[in-house]
């Protein structure tokens, strides 16, 4: 079952960091890590991915992969200066009170699991 990013917004409760950014993108999977090799080795374009890491090189590996956003889970933010770049960038940044165990869970409950190759 395909979602969008503001779906997941609501049924979630996650907050938005960037604002005005593509909440109406489907979200057709999902990945939970926190190396950004391992994100640009197997992240798929539409993805939504879960990752403590609140950096810059989170929006550059976010936008070359063409990811629908990127979660930080346990209340973790962003300065305003890398919300800022992920704005300029088109990339959605939220945040979840939810820890990244349960974030995922919830995700696969709803339907969003790993693209596989084809």
């Amino acid at each position: 079952m395909k979602k969008t990013m503001e779906e997941l917004v609501k049924e979630l409760d996650l907050t938005v960091l960037t604002k005005g950014a593509g909440l109406n993108r489907e979200v057709l999977s999902g990945c939970c890590c926190d190396l950004l090799s391992w994100v640009m080795a197997h992240g798929k374009k539409d993805a939504v991915w879960i990752t403590v890491q609140a950096h810059a090189n989170v929006v550059a590996v976010a936008s070359l992969l063409e990811l629908a956003g990127v979660i930080l889970p346990s209340g973790i933010s962003m300065d305003e200066k890398t919300i800022q770049k992920a704005q300029e960038e088109g990339v959605t940044i939220l945040s979840s009170r939810m820890d990244a165990f349960e974030l995922a869970g919830k995700l696969y409950e709803m339907g969003i699991g790993r693209k596989v190759e084809e």
